[in-house]
Order: C-alpha cells, then sequence, then structure tokens
C-alpha cells in the first residue's frame, strides 16, 4: 500500500469516528484537518470536496460493515443459523470500538433524511442493501424449513431494523442500562414468531 493509501486510510478512520459522533453532517474538511492533525490543503489532495469526503466515509462504513457483519455471516448454514449471525455481528458493530458514537449510518439518518443530493442518495442505498440481505436471509430460512412458510421477510427485516435503530438512539439518548436486554428481548419474540410452528 502507497503512503498515499496509508494516509487516506488513516484520515477516513478518523472521519468516520467523527461522523458516529456527529453525523456525517458534522465531518467536514475543516474539522477533519483537525482532528486528524493535517493541513486543510492536504486533505483537498485526498477528497476535493465536503461531499466527496462525506461519500467516501460511507463507502469506508460500507466495507467495514460487510467485512464484520456480512462477510462471516454469510458462512454459517443455510436459513435461521445465518440469520441469527447477522444479527450478533450487526449488534457488535454497532459497539465497534472505531465508532465511539455509535453506528455511523444511524447518526447520519437524522442529518440527511430532508437532504437531497449525492450523499444522501449513498447513504440510501447502503440502507436499501442492509435491508435486502436481511430479507434474503430470512427468505431462504423460510426456504429451509426453519421459519413459517406465510411469514413476510420484507416485514421482518423491517421490525429488525426498526428495533435496532430505535434502541440504538434510545440508549444513546437515555442512558437506558436496559436497552440492550430489551433489544434481546424484541429480536427473541421475533424470532419466536417468525419460526416454523409444529403441525
Amino acid at each position: 500500500m502507497s503512503k498515499g493509501s496509508d494516509t487516506r486510510e488513516a484520515v477516513l478512520g478518523h472521519a468516520l469516528a467523527q461522523a458516529s459522533e456527529l453525523g456525517l453532517g458534522g465531518v467536514t474538511i475543516g474539522t477533519l484537518a483537525e482532528r486528524a492533525h493535517m493541513s486543510k490543503s492536504g486533505l483537498f489532495a485526498h477528497f476535493e470536496s465536503k461531499e466527496a469526503l462525506q461519500i467516501a466515509v460511507l463507502d469506508e462504513a460500507t466495507r467495514r460493515f460487510i467485512e464484520i457483519v456480512v462477510a462471516p455471516a454469510l458462512r454459517q448454514k443455510r436459513g435461521e443459523p445465518r440469520v441469527l449471525a447477522l444479527l450478533k455481528n450487526w449488534q457488535e458493530w454497532a459497539e465497534a470500538e472505531f465508532m465511539p458514537g455509535g453506528c455511523v449510518f444511524v447518526a447520519s439518518i437524522a442529518d440527511l433524511d430532508d437532504q437531497p443530493g449525492p450523499v444522501r442518495d449513498r447513504l440510501i442505498e447502503t440502507q436499501r442493501d442492509w435491508l435486502e440481505t436481511l430479507t434474503t436471509a430470512i427468505r431462504i430460512a423460510i426456504d429451509e424449513g426453519h421459519f413459517r412458510r406465510d411469514l413476510d421477510p420484507e416485514q421482518l427485516a423491517h421490525d429488525f431494523l426498526s428495533v435496532a435503530y430505535g434502541t440504538h438512539l434510545l440508549s444513546r439518548l437515555l442512558r437506558d442500562s436496559k436497552a440492550d436486554a430489551r433489544r434481546r428481548a424484541a429480536f427473541k419474540k421475533l424470532l419466536t414468531d417468525a419460526r416454523l410452528i409444529p403441525s
């Protein structure tokens, strides 16, 4: 890896941490230059604009998400074991040390939900891809006979996402020590309902 690539990777690490705390809107060439102890001109050489920087942060977050959450789960057996692995890895992602403010995607949603443009478009793409990954894993669990035939995969994926993101936001705001236990209980209930009922 070249020195320039090393520098870019290090800067993106700082930017990812900052975005987890402030949302993508809080990541600018100026604030990042200060955090990374670099000159603004040095950062411009890597990213050229605030928008390009924010998209690069999302791309780096997506790369790490696939590496930490999705890829290991795909090595599990098809069906419910894979769904469970995705949910477990997802929780570990939300607690990753490189995101001191929690999940960068959640932190950025409130920032960008009504801000049209390429950065919002990229964020939408990441969330649709994740929902599709969950939906596909659930659909395979139905095909494998692990979940009920009449289960709506898109609804269950939506429910998992809603519980996880709601818990993330409220636990950070309210500092509720029971938040994680409540999330696990909600996931357990959703999974119990999804399983094939013996005839």
